[in-house]
């Protein structure tokens, strides 16, 4: 079993930049791929960037694609989601989520275990 804490979220302008973290729990921080999620009011949760176990592969969605940067310390039970150019669009609250299948899915329901979420505002 794993608990992880999100943090780093608030409030920035357009094209400025944030970076957030997941701080997970346990020992067997290192068996988990790591998703990142976000859901804006309204709409549905949706996947943002995932990284494998070892941080060999990254996933990340359409959207974010090179303005957004997944990466793990396994030593410090930790993840980041460093987040660069940043737009209106991209507000929304920000989950990261851990799941123990041996690739990373973009599916919120194969997660195990969730944070309780972080606000991200972008004023444009």
């Amino acid at each position: 079993q794993v608990q992880l804490v999100e943090s780093g979220g608030g409030l920035v302008q357009a094209g400025g930049s944030l970076r957030l973290s997941c701080a997970a729990s346990g020992r067997t921080f290192s068996i988990y791929n790591i998703g990142w999620f976000r859901q804006a009011p309204g709409k549905e949760r949706e996947f943002v960037a995932g990284i494998s176990r070892t941080g060999g592969s990254t996933v990340y969605a359409d959207s974010v694609q090179g303005r957004f940067t997944i990466s793990r310390d396994n030593a410090k039970n930790t993840v980041l989601l460093q987040m660069n150019s940043l737009k209106a669009e991209d507000t929304a609250a920000y989950y990261c989520a851990a799941d123990s299948r041996i690739l990373i899915t973009k599916v919120a329901g194969s997660y195990d275990y969730w944070g309780q979420g972080t606000q991200v505002t972008v004023s444009s």
